[in-house]
């Protein structure tokens, strides 16, 4: 049970995915008792088990089709009738088996390694995001300055961008060293399917980069979906207080995507 547990943790922080099946009820002879669980990873590697033989192996195909979505399955086995006793299951008894998706953790992603970022990053893994952080100058993107990221990257950000992989759970923050390269990250941003995008700045210097991004094509649709000035309005001026904003203007957004999936 502890290898199941700490195999959930460590997929969420790696931003992986599984299903975990947990036997919620049995009524009669069954091939394991309630509370057993079985993991099942995207590359249908298990851990666990709830009873083996057919019933194991129909639950399993179950969670490797619920394995890319969020909606969980309670499946119902008779292990009496004839066409039971055809598959193997003859205990005799009756078994549900609650089907649960396991999600990565959200990511914040946060482009730029200054006095926010450094902030920022603590309060992410806080409230329970996977955190990167994305500098190209390799002092201001590492381990010691961000204990708390899961993952530093001093690169180019145009060769990062490339590789990333982003989705609706994903949520970036734009604060470099230079409205360029703000603009560099928001024109790659803003064709993503992120679940959230806040670029820092002045009102006057978001006006003249959104112009100038739609010179390049991008249209006001894409920049509608950008939180610019980036956070909460709470008369913030400090790096500090600037990330706490900013986290309470991603927790807000967190919550109201969950609402929209429920």
């Amino acid at each position: 049970m502890d290898d199941i547990f700490e195999s959930i943790a460590n997929l969420r922080r790696r931003g992986e995915k599984a299903v975990l099946a947990t036997i919620v009820s049995t009524r009669g002879s069954a091939p394991r008792k309630e509370s057993s669980k079985m993991l099942v990873f995207a590359d249908g590697k298990i851990i666990g088990t709830i009873g083996g033989g057919a019933i194991e192996y129909q639950a399993y195909q179950e969670a490797l089709k619920l394995i890319h979505g969020n909606e969980s399955k309670l499946a119902h086995y008779e292990l009496t009738n004839a066409d039971a006793s055809k598959e193997g299951m003859t205990c005799g008894g009756i078994v549900d088996v609650f089907l649960e998706p396991i999600k990565p953790l959200p990511s914040l992603i946060i482009f730029g390694g200054g006095h926010i970022s450094y902030f920022l990053a603590r309060i992410g893994k806080m409230v329970d995001f996977r955190v990167t952080i994305i500098d190209d100058r390799p002092e201001f993107a590492n381990p010691e300055r961000f204990p708390e990221a899961d993952e530093t990257i001093a690169e180019d950000m145009a060769s990062v961008m490339k590789r990333l992989k982003i989705n609706s759970s994903s949520y970036i923050v734009i604060v470099t060293r230079g409205h360029m390269k703000d603009e560099q990250v928001l024109e790659w941003a803003v064709t993503t399917p992120a679940g959230y995008i806040g670029m820092i700045g002045s009102k006057r210097k978001i006006k003249t980069s959104f112009t100038y991004l739609q010179t390049k094509g991008i249209t006001r649709e894409q920049l509608d979906k950008v939180h610019s000035p980036i956070g909460l309005s709470i008369g913030a001026e400090t790096p500090e207080e600037i990330a706490v904003a900013i986290m309470a203007e991603i927790i807000q957004v967190r919550r109201q995507l969950a609402e929209t999936k429920q």
